[in-house]
């Protein structure tokens, strides 16, 4: 199966769930070694090197101060692989990561996944609207956005932790799902979106970016 598989239909399912099995694979052998692997001192410093130009849009050790580009620190390794094979594959549509992710190589996307895993996601200074974060709230219990997200918007594995995120980021993403202009998700968040009014999207991203 090819990897630069055409963005839509089944071929589009097929690379979004090629793309999942390597990151479960790699996973797999993390997780028989009991830990993530160990880096020395100079992977680290190469990984560090390498995300120097991802600290441009997602800020310092990937806390992003631009509410257009997603925080990446303490994002799950996994998740970062696989959106970064999603751009490379041309799975994902974007107007800056498709020829930055051209350029990495497997390893590549595995370091930088581990790097930011690494790294500690810093508070993010909005206005709060106390009454759509009680909204978002209760949407999130209703359309069970924990069950896969986990509580406190955590993630896990390629579940992507959203606490504490943009709500102008987490916005945008729900809209995009819900007019499909993003599908490589396998059409767990499109099926979740396409339920969500447009107050409700703007709810769950006050409340998503309140979470700490």
């Amino acid at each position: 199966m090819k990897w630069d598989a055409p963005a839509n239909g089944t071929a589009r399912l097929n690379g979004v769930r090629q793309a999942r099995w390597v990151a479960t694979a790699i996973w797999g052998l993390v997780l028989a070694a009991g830990t993530a692997p160990a880096q020395s001192p100079a992977q680290v410093a190469a990984a560090r090197e390498k995300a120097q130009v991802c600290f441009s849009c997602h800020g310092p050790d990937g806390n992003s101060t631009v509410p257009d580009y997603p925080i990446l620190a303490q994002q799950s390794w996994r998740y970062i692989f696989i959106e970064l094979q999603d751009f490379k594959a041309g799975r994902r549509s974007d107007p800056h990561m498709p020829p930055m992710a051209a350029q990495l190589s497997t390893d590549d996307m595995m370091a930088l996944g581990f790097f930011f895993a690494a790294q500690k996601q810093l508070p993010i200074q909005f206005k709060v609207d106390p009454a759509k974060v009680e909204a978002g709230r209760k949407t999130a219990d209703t359309v069970l956005c924990p069950m896969c997200h986990l509580g406190g918007f955590v993630g896990q594995n390629e579940i992507p932790r959203v606490a504490g995120q943009w709500p102008q980021y987490v916005k945008k993403q729900l809209e995009d799902f819900k007019a499909k202009r993003r599908t490589n998700d396998a059409g767990n968040m499109t099926s979740v979106a396409a339920g969500l009014s447009d107050q409700d999207i703007e709810n769950l991203a006050q409340y998503i970016g309140n979470l700490n």
